[in-house]
């Protein structure tokens, strides 16, 4: 295994850089940078902008409009995205159901849905969780029945990230009760406009509503919108889990918040308290660490090896690093980080921060919101099970 990039790579990375520097709207920079609320509206421009380019699925083969890049250009792309304070794409439609209709979708279906993901116009949503049904997907029962050439669905959804925004919404659904659970589910494309369809916001303890719940009632759906084979879809689930589990690592976002740590540190005046920095070296210690096995991967990826069945161990550190460097935050900023502004959320708020600074308010909202990281994608438990089982044998 070789980690050092080569010349050829460090000039990509360059390429890179610049076009995101030229590219990045100021605004909305300033506020990924310090936390601020982000609105449907900055997500979608910068989603537009990386779709002109051609880079909004930036993972596709070039056979169906990506631009064909290798795992390492990839996460280069994504790292320098990153660092230069430009929004996490919205993953739903671009990383997790557009590869699963180009894997298991038919023709039809590719050319489609496929162009309206790909220039960030179509804003697609994930329906898999249900209550009782997160972490243990095969027990989904929101049903669709056959009538004819259409489906009837019936059933909720829940936490449905930043599903109010929703136009469509990939679903598992359940098609049959015989056999085994995972026999009788099927992938379904939803229109969320379709008479039936209730979205209803959750508001969460950082007082944002970013999940939901999505009812359906009587939704019919044609079935011309089912992605391969009735009864097949934990199959494609699972494709597109480890998609998501990967993503969910999101190392290149660890590498940028832990420069605001420092920056919140040095600001707070507690960067020169040893044990505080002690505490940050370890943080950086498991930043590093996790980037390391991100470059495992995609090294055997680039080696051609099949890398996948350590995606539960990257989501497991991956989202225990996203939770302990927004401690660190709100540790740093000590009780400045604890009153709850929700207007000091916005870009350009002058208001009052009771005895901190303005930097501190979104410390322990964000804190609070990412308790979710080590539930979401396959809870970390049952993560650490299939790491046991698959990995370590």
């Amino acid at each position: 295994m070789d980690l050092a990039f080569t010349p050829e790579e460090q000039t990509f990375r360059e390429d890179i850089r610049a076009w995101v520097h030229a590219n990045l709207p100021a605004d909305i920079s300033h506020k990924v940078h310090n936390a601020l609320r982000l609105s449907r509206d900055d997500m979608q421009r910068w989603a537009k902008i990386l779709g002109k380019k051609g880079w909004l699925g930036h993972g596709w083969p070039k056979e169906f409009g990506g631009p064909g890049w290798n795992a390492v250009q990839k996460h280069l792309f994504e790292e320098e995205c990153a660092l230069a304070g430009a929004p996490r794409v919205v993953p739903f439609g671009p990383v997790m159901v557009a590869p699963v209709i180009m894997a298991f979708g038919s023709p039809e279906q590719q050319k489609r849905f496929l162009p309206g993901i790909a220039s960030g116009e179509v804003w697609w949503s994930q329906g898999y969780s249900e209550p009782g049904s997160g972490s243990d997907l095969a027990s989904v029962k929101c049903r669709a029945e056959r009538v004819g050439d259409k489906y009837i669905v019936n059933g909720q959804k829940t936490w449905t990230t930043l599903g109010q925004y929703g136009e469509w919404i990939f679903c598992l659904v359940r098609t049959s009760t015989e056999g085994k659970p995972q026999t009788g589910i099927s992938f379904l494309l939803i229109d969320m406009k379709s008479p039936g369809v209730t979205v209803r916001p959750i508001v969460l303890l950082d007082g944002e509503a970013e999940v939901n719940e999505v009812w359906f009632d009587n939704v019919e759906v044609p079935a011309e919108n089912l992605v391969g084979e009735e009864n097949k879809g934990w199959t494609y689930a699972k494709h597109l889990l480890s998609h998501e589990r990967t993503n969910i690592a999101d190392v290149n976002r660890a590498k940028r918040e832990l420069e605001r740590l420092k920056r919140i540190a040095k600001a707070e005046g507690v960067y020169d308290d040893l044990r505080f920095r002690d505490e940050i070296a370890k943080m950086e210690v498991d930043v590093v660490a996790l980037e390391m096995l991100v470059l495992r991967v995609l090294s055997a990826e680039k080696s051609g090896k099949n890398s996948l069945d350590i995606a539960g161990l990257l989501k497991i550190r991956g989202s225990e690093i996203q939770q302990r460097y927004t401690e660190l935050m709100m540790l740093a900023a000590g009780p400045y980080s604890l009153p709850f502004i929700e207007e000091a959320m916005e870009a350009g708020w002058q208001g009052n921060f009771p005895g901190g600074m303005a930097a501190d308010a979104p410390l322990a909202s964000t804190y609070f919101n990412m308790r979710k990281t080590t539930i979401y994608g396959g809870s970390n438990e049952v993560q650490r099970n299939i790491v046991s089982q698959f990995v370590l044998g």
